[in-house]
């Protein structure tokens, strides 16, 4: 018998295909080729949860965040008194006189100094109380509700007492100097005065909020660290500068966000204790003076609104940008 050699196929051939005038078989999909549907009902159902909670917040801000200040981005572009029907479109008018007029320099540089002062002094000293209610000793529980206490006071009352304390005549103040022989500085009729009286009276107000911030941030400092800095022999002051310090730096960039913007909105203080604003007049307050007060311009405050606005804005944007590089997270 003949045997019929038949060599392999070589590996790049393709197999045989199907007889000629013969049928194929459908090739079977895979799983991977059948298309997923996008929104399953579980999705579906979590979205309209998250709707029904967000949009009355939503609905919240925009009435009453987002509306108002459109309405006072127009309102700045107008001649208006408050309370008239009548009013006149001046367009970029109200800013040119605010920054062309005497109001710009006096306002700014009060709102400048005023903000620079309070934010850093509540900060430091809000780091050195910090510090001294970190220890453990006894009393600090009592220490850390006194020191808190005035933050959460109305800011009216707070103001109240602080006059009655720095009154001319009969305030405590004055008292005490008067047993040295020595006269009470006028604080209310000073402008330059007034505006450092309303300065210890709010950095005395806001330092226990900064104090309880900072404690809270060196409460959580990891302990095998400080231990390692002890062990290298660092002594109090180089283990607080090299060590605390950049580790407490993300309380540190918070507290100077929010004292930032709290001090640029100050209103309560300075209305209590300067009502007319001498040498007081930030932009919060220059605003209010303005609508309600003797000039009742109305579009003229809204246009330093506006101003105020844009430096916080500005300012939030900078600290973002630049300051939170800075920022240690560990």
């Amino acid at each position: 018998m003949s045997r019929v050699h038949t060599e392999p196929l070589p590996p790049s051939a393709d197999p045989p295909g199907p007889p000629s005038g013969g049928r194929a078989e459908p090739t079977r999909r895979t799983a991977s080729a059948t298309p997923k549907r996008r929104f399953t009902p579980r999705a579906r159902r979590e979205g309209l949860v998250f709707l029904a909670l967000a949009l009355p917040n939503l609905a919240l801000i925009g009435v009453f965040t987002y509306l108002p200040l459109l309405n006072n981005l127009y309102y700045s572009t107008l001649n208006w008194t408050l309370g008239s029907t009548n009013a006149t479109v001046v367009g970029l008018g109200n800013y040119v006189t605010f920054f062309t007029s005497g109001d710009a320099p006096r306002v700014l540089g009060t709102t400048a100094v005023f903000t620079l002062v309070t934010v850093g002094g509540s900060m430091v000293l809000g780091l050195l109380v910090a510090l001294a209610l970190n220890q453990r000793i006894r009393g600090t529980t009592f220490a850390r509700s006194a020191v808190f206490a005035p933050y959460v006071l109305s800011g009216v009352g707070v103001g109240l007492v602080w006059l009655f304390i720095f009154d001319p005549v009969y305030g405590v103040l004055a008292w005490i100097l008067r047993g040295f022989g020595a006269a009470s500085p006028q604080w209310v009729n000073d402008p330059d005065l007034a505006l450092t009286m309303v300065i210890i009276v709010y950095v005395w107000k806001n330092l226990g909020y900064c104090a309880v911030v900072y404690l809270a941030g060196l409460q959580s400092l990891p302990k095998d660290i400080l231990e390692a800095s002890q062990l290298d022999g660092a002594g109090t002051i180089r283990t607080f500068w090299n060590v605390k310090l950049p580790l407490i730096s993300p309380t540190t960039f918070f507290l100077l966000i929010t004292c930032l913007l709290s001090s640029l909105q100050a209103f309560d203080l300075i209305r209590i204790m300067t009502p007319l604003g001498s040498g007081t007049s930030t932009l919060v307050y220059e605003a209010y003076l303005q609508a309600f007060g003797a000039f009742n311009r109305a579009g003229y405050s809204a246009a330093i609104s506006i101003v105020l606005f844009a430096i916080l804005l500005i300012a939030t944007v900078l600290q973002l940008r630049f300051v939170e590089r800075k920022v240690h997270y560990s």
